[in-house]
């Protein structure tokens, strides 16, 4: 290896380390890193590497890697999940913003070929970017967190009909409709061809080489199948992505598509990395500063253009303004899969060096910008709040959710957990309504039966209508942080009694709730944990009471003890003894064949044997209250024990000892 190309990388890889360490200090994504790495150590920055012939090479790997888990990652069940937003919001927004571009390119008397492969490259999104500070922001379960991910797929997989296309568009003068289907089938063709056989041949393939048991062949060969079906696509005159994508398909079908993630996941980081870079290398500063006028409109046109139209499709999936606008500006830059396009088109000659120049300073200030737009979307859409919810069935006959309640339950998110208490609520004869913003939920609670209101929990407006003065507790069972804390104080401002329950999936969250005014904040986190160890206490049969006081400690301190916040508590040993001296009440379950059966009160003895007082004794429908030490206990009963937790605890350890052998009086 020369050493010319050693040092450059060393140099390449000392910038990304720093850079990087920069950028996840300030919380950008690394692709924004990587981008800024490659621009200040390129020719157009400081001209630390110069001959970028090496790196570009290693990127084009770095693209066939990017595709190839792309591939890996798709699979039907994921799909199937997702496939209204998939078709109709994907589907909507490439289609129409390829087609508002090549409208507007073409009235600027730009080539129609031209034209249409500008709108491939603006339809695109970066997934790698939105999709990580989305879950920085713990918004990947949230409305505009999954349309993201349904219309960031539908991009990702249209860029393998597009790829297909460049060459078509390249090599005819006039484009008709007619001559670009009819390449397309081809195309689609060979493609079908391709994918039968290895479809066919893979999985004997990958059997016989999982059979060897030998992680080495294994790896080699998942190499193998990415970068020989890329070479075969190749040499039938399509794309090398093309064909890594067909490979990842092919193997995400297969059994051992998690491993080949596991063994390839650290090559794809390290080769995506030098393809970003690359992509920074490729932009001239000086040429970027002599076109500002040209870059900094089309920065603006395609801000606008982009976050209008998305905003459109996510109307047309059924969500209110709020949600269109956050998707909307999420999805409003050019994404990596454009500069993948860009390189192809470059070579087949659709983007001469000029434009090429100023659609890649375009697409890096869009991507650069991106953290910013999603960071203030929340104060843009809760400017254009809609005034109005749509009011829904209900079971009273007049139609009106929430107008009619007191004293019920306001139910925000009609997820699992809201659908569970809605249940529970029904069975119960507890009034409730449920406030919900996804179209498919709000059909699923039409199905059964359950008042809903369609809007926003954090709008006055919606909450009025649920009734929120009127009601006794309101919970909040979304996976949005900022919707939550804005309802909560919402809540908390219009209604000072209600009691506001909140579920949160992240423990920094608890504190900032209880102060916004939530009165009982449930973290998913701790209340696992506090399962975990009530189930593993059990496993060592310690006294249920016991366990029950140690939650009770826990949860009263708002889980401090779990987050090691609990400096000001007294220690845990402590807070146990005084818990275990102070009073409660239990009942106990006289089962058939158990020693008390058959015995007075009396004869028990329970409170000279353990200080435990029997106040009452339940016998089917009839309870009997204070009994005497004449009362005849038979099968069936359930004892009411009033007691400290000490002395409950050997109340129970009596009352359940062998039936064979009682115990003596007095022990």
């Amino acid at each position: 290896m020369s050493l010319d190309i050693l040092r450059e990388l060393v140099i390449l890889l000392a910038a990304s380390v720093v850079i990087i360490y920069i950028s996840h200090k300030i919380k950008l994504p690394p692709v924004v890193g990587f981008l800024l790495t490659g621009i200040l150590i390129g020719p157009g920055g400081f001209s630390l590497v110069r001959d970028t012939r090496t790196i570009d090479d290693l990127a084009e790997i770095g693209v066939v890697m990017l595709l190839f888990s792309i591939g890996l990652e798709f699979t039907l069940d994921r799909l199937r999940r997702i496939q209204k937003i998939f078709w109709v919001g994907g589907g909507f927004q490439v289609v129409l913003t390829v087609s508002a571009s090549v409208l507007v390119l073409v009235l600027l008397r730009i080539p129609a070929k031209d034209a249409i492969f500008y709108g491939f490259l603006v339809s695109l999104s970066s997934t790698a970017v939105v999709l990580k500070i989305q879950s920085d922001r713990g918004e990947t379960d949230t409305p505009q967190g999954r349309i993201s991910l349904g219309i960031l797929i539908f991009q990702d997989l249209a860029i393998v009909p597009m790829i297909a296309l460049v060459p078509i568009l390249a090599s005819v003068r006039a484009v008709s409709p007619l001559t670009i289907a009819t390449r397309f089938l081809l195309s689609a063709a060979a493609i079908a061809a391709v994918f039968a056989v290895a479809r066919f041949l893979m999985p004997k393939v990958l059997h016989l080489v999982v059979g060897t048991r030998i992680r080495e062949i294994f790896l080699i060969a998942s190499l193998f199948v990415c970068l020989g079906m890329a070479l075969l696509t190749s040499s039938l005159g399509l794309s090398l992505a093309l064909g890594a994508f067909l490979a990842g398909v092919i193997i995400s079908e297969s059994d051992y598509s998690h491993q080949v993630v596991s063994d390839i996941l650290p090559f794809r980081d390290v080769f995506n990395s030098l393809f970003f870079i690359s992509i920074g290398m490729l932009l001239h500063t000086s040429e970027l500063w002599n076109s500002r006028a040209a870059v900094g409109g089309l920065v603006l046109s395609i801000f606008l253009v982009k976050a209008a139209i998305v905003f459109l499709a996510v109307r047309v999936l059924g969500y209110d303004s709020r949600i269109s606008i956050l998707t909307g500006l999420a999805l409003a830059q050019i994404g990596e899969f454009s500069f993948v396009l860009a390189g192809v088109g470059r070579a087949n000659g659709l983007l001469p060096e000029n434009v090429f120049q100023v659609f890649l300073a375009s697409s890096i200030l869009t991507i650069l910008a991106t953290p910013l737009f999603i960071q203030i979307s929340p104060f843009l859409a809760s400017r254009k709040e809609r005034p109005g919810g749509r009011r829904g069935r209900t079971a009273e006959p007049e139609g009106e959710a929430g107008l009619k309640l007191r004293d019920h339950v306001i139910i925000a998110g009609y997820g699992l957990n809201g659908r569970n208490l809605a249940h529970v609520l029904k069975e119960a004869d507890i009034g409730y309504v449920i406030l919900e913003l996804n179209p498919e939920k709000v059909q699923a609670a039409v199905k059964r039966g359950d008042p809903y209101i369609f809007g926003d929990v954090s709008s006055r407006t919606i909450l009025k209508m649920a009734g929120i003065e009127r009601a006794r507790t309101i919970v909040f069972a979304i996976s949005d942080p900022a919707t939550t804390r804005r309802g909560v104080r919402a809540a908390r401002e219009m209604a000072p009694d209600v009691f506001i329950v909140v579920r949160t999936r992240y423990a920094y969250a608890i504190d900032e709730l209880y102060r916004l005014g939530a009165n009982d904040v449930i973290p998913e986190e701790f209340e696992t944990s506090v399962e975990i160890f009530t189930r593993v206490l059990e496993r060592y049969h310690l006294p249920r009471n016991i366990i029950n006081a140690q939650v009770k400690i826990i949860r009263s301190e708002c889980y401090g003890v779990l987050r090691g916040t609990c400096e000001a508590f007294k220690p845990t040993s402590e807070r146990l003894t005084d818990l275990m001296s102070a009073g409660t009440a239990e009942s106990f379950y006289i089962a058939k064949g158990t020693w008390p059966a058959g015995k007075t009160l009396g004869d028990i003895d329970l409170r000279n044997r353990t200080g435990a007082t029997v106040i009452a004794v339940v016998r089917g429908e009839e309870s009997f209250t204070s009994p005497g030490a004449e009362f005849a206990v038979v099968a069936g009963d359930t004892l009411v024990l009033v007691a400290s937790h000490r002395d409950m605890n050997r109340a129970f350890q009596i009352l359940g000892e062998n039936p064979g052998h009682p115990p003596a009086a007095g022990s």
